[in-house]
């Protein structure tokens, strides 16, 4: 896959990382950077070999969101052929692939946006949090006021929407925000271990299991239609090739080959 200038792609073992590299803007997303954005992860979504998909940035940030010199000259920030992808391509763009964010540095406004569509995040200690939008006269509409109360607790949301202060690393993680704490330039590294860990598993079981849990997140657990997912993902692994190839590899002392089927 050919890099674009403010995006590059590199997949080795199942693994797609894909690395926002504008540091001069702070990786800043404008409707160029959404076009590669949003075409690099639909590329590593189609590919059945990508088993999991690492985003990150170069420099001292994640991402600082909008571009708001592009914002200022009336661009989209969206692609233009794929608006309904969202914010940078991303926050609206479904996939079945698991994603995980190495956040390298500060994630302010639609860069937390981007965090928060990822399934898994890992921050380096210094990295910081923030909807800053308020002080700008703007709003966090990227999915940050949506998906921010459903991560962490409703009055701490609020706080973070309404006065734009950013959080450390640390909160993040006492909060759930986050998954891991990594030391100072080493988040990208636990990102691909964490992401190697998850390719090596059942393809089809890692991603059963994470649709249901996602639609699980807004069910009633007394609900009888969550149940009848639940039945409904349990028999399309338990018949599945890899749910044979699973315990038999482990029968004979071997590594399983999984078929994704």
């Amino acid at each position: 896959m050919s890099d674009d200038e403010s995006v590059h792609v590199e997949t080795d073992g199942g693994v797609t990382v894909i690395t926002l590299d504008r540091p001069q803007a702070l990786n800043a997303l404008n409707s160029a950077v959404a076009v590669a954005l949003g075409g690099a992860l639909e590329a590593a979504e189609q590919d059945e070999a990508v088993r999991a998909i690492v985003v990150t940035g170069t420099g001292r940030a994640f991402s600082a969101g909008a571009d708001l010199k592009a914002v200022a000259q009336g661009d989209s920030l969206t692609d233009p052929d794929h608006p309904e992808w969202g914010f940078g391509g991303f926050t609206r763009h479904p996939l079945s692939t698991p994603t995980i964010a190495a956040v390298n540095g500060l994630a302010f406004g639609g860069g937390l946006e981007l965090m928060l569509f990822c399934d898994l995040a890992i921050a380096d200690e210094d990295a910081r949090f923030g909807l800053p939008e308020v002080t700008r006269g703007l709003a966090a509409g990227a999915g940050g006021l949506v998906r921010l109360p459903q991560r962490i607790p409703r009055v701490v949301a609020l706080e973070i929407a309404m006065t734009g202060a950013p959080i450390s690393a640390a909160r993040a993680y006492e909060l759930g925000l986050v998954n891991r704490v990594a030391p100072a330039g080493t988040a990208l590294d636990g990102a691909r271990a964490m992401a190697a860990t998850i390719a090596a598993n059942a393809p089809l079981a890692v991603r059963e299991s994470r649709a249901l849990m996602l639609r699980a997140v807004h069910a009633d657990e007394d609900d009888d239609a969550i149940w009848d997912d639940n039945a409904a993902v349990m028999g399309r692994i338990f018949s599945s090739e890899d749910a044979k190839e699973g315990p038999r590899a482990f029968a004979e002392k071997r590594s399983p080959v999984w078929t994704g089927r």
